[in-house]
């Protein structure tokens, strides 16, 4: 409730501050869109008996007004849910930028992207939306934005970039009212959620430091926070009543790299994710710490073709201590988890019509996760667009072997202005 207050009073007070500052701004933009989006079941009712997975009519207003070396910039939206039969009034971002010659700051709601995975994230720390990416919404809005501070260096050398995040946004994982999900606990519903903090002094940070290095761009990244899956405690390991879900503290320390090659762009980046609650990892409960690495390559075969390749994978530290204290009835997580991706971007039409093809299938687990789509811009203003989410294989708790049960077709409208 809190957060939402934040929200609406961040919201209403940027509107007047852009709109006074067109008093004053040498360029003053104002864009926006109307969109309907729709994802239908085909794999049977949602839990609550319901037959969509998505259902809304949205229009959103970007406002932007600059004078150097000034910029505001707002994005909101406002919507109308069909499922749950009510309205909202949402910020997506919403900020101030300061620009010089050797640095810059901007400070407010903003979407940050880190990282050069394709829907992979290793060093992309940031807050998910990832029930709108499994419901089949636009790919924007996988990424929630952060309320903090971004503050850019350039020294010449090299460039860094540090955040400063005082106040926390977990992710949003698929609704139980919407998504069939497998759950060890089912049965008990006492539940309740523990927020990471709620005053500055456990502020997130993040610093990236990068530059070019023969030809590919290097980056070194840091992140001190919380991991944002919450993690499940129960009140009894052995015939728990109570569960409390928490976000353990986390801090990551990683790199990437990616450039030209292989008549190609090829990617490179790695992770090591420090557990810092349980660096010993023998709590069940808290994710041991990792190391992840991954290695990305794109290339265009013929004109308008694209294909692009990932592979992926979580090496736990510690596992032999993990599977000596997992409770009784819990899944086992493997040492070794893996995972490869597979892209492939056909336009047509003097590149009008996009036809578009993503999956996702589990080394480890053979699970999988398949996004085909069909783009169309009927005008420079007007585009739709057709697909769907087909999950399966693998155990019933892995990765998308969970979500076996949730295939779904979608399809969006929007104009543009």
């Amino acid at each position: 409730m809190v957060e939402k207050k934040l929200k609406y009073i961040f919201f209403f007070t940027a509107i007047p501050l852009l709109i006074i500052s067109t008093a004053f701004a040498s360029d003053l933009s104002l864009h926006g869109f109307v969109q309907g989006n729709y994802s239908l079941n085909t794999a049977g009712d949602n839990p609550d008996g319901k037959d969509f997975k998505w259902s809304e009519e949205r229009a959103q207003l970007k406002l932007e007004a600059a004078s150097d070396p000034f910029r505001l910039f707002i994005k909101g939206d406002a919507f109308h849910d069909n499922i749950d039969k009510h309205s909202i009034l949402e910020l997506r971002e919403g900020y101030a930028d300061y620009t010089s010659e050797k640095w810059d700051a901007r400070i407010g709601r903003q979407v940050i992207t880190w990282g050069v995975g394709d829907l992979l994230f290793i060093n992309d720390v940031f807050p998910k939306d990832f029930e709108a990416f499994f419901s089949g919404r636009p790919m924007e809005y996988l990424k929630k934005g952060i309320d903090g501070a971004k503050v850019g260096l350039y020294p010449g050398f090299v460039s860094f970039e540090f955040i400063a995040i005082p106040h926390f946004e977990p992710n949003n994982y698929p609704d139980s009212n919407r998504f069939w999900m497998f759950d060890p606990l089912a049965g008990i519903t006492n539940r309740e959620t523990q927020a990471p903090y709620q005053d500055f002094h456990k502020a997130e940070t993040a610093l990236r430091v990068y530059r070019d290095v023969a030809g590919f761009d290097t980056s070194l990244y840091y992140y001190r926070g919380f991991s944002r899956q919450p993690s499940i405690m129960p009140d009894n390991p052995l015939a728990p009543t109570k569960l409390t879900l928490f976000y353990p503290e986390l801090s990551v320390y990683g790199a990437s790299a990616q450039g030209r090659a292989l008549d190609g762009v090829l990617s490179f980046e790695t992770g090591y994710y420090d557990s810092i609650q349980d660096r010993q990892g023998v709590d069940p409960m808290i994710p041991n710490s990792q190391t992840r690495y991954l290695i990305g390559y794109q290339r265009q075969l013929w004109e308008d073709f694209t294909v692009g390749m990932q592979y992926y994978c979580e090496y736990m530290q510690d596992h032999p201590a993990y599977v000596q204290n997992l409770p009784p009835g819990f899944p086992q997580e493997k040492r070794l988890h893996e995972l490869a991706s597979l892209r492939l971007t056909q336009f047509m039409i003097h590149q009008t019509l996009r036809l578009s093809f993503f999956t996702f299938y589990g080394l480890s687990d053979g699970d999988y996760m398949m996004n085909p789509e069909v783009k169309y811009n009927l005008t420079d203003s007007v585009w739709i667009a057709v697909g769907g989410s087909v999950f399966g294989g693998g155990k019933p708790w892995s990765q998308f072997g969970l979500l076996a049960k949730n295939d779904n077709v979608y399809g969006q409208m929007r104009y543009e202005f």
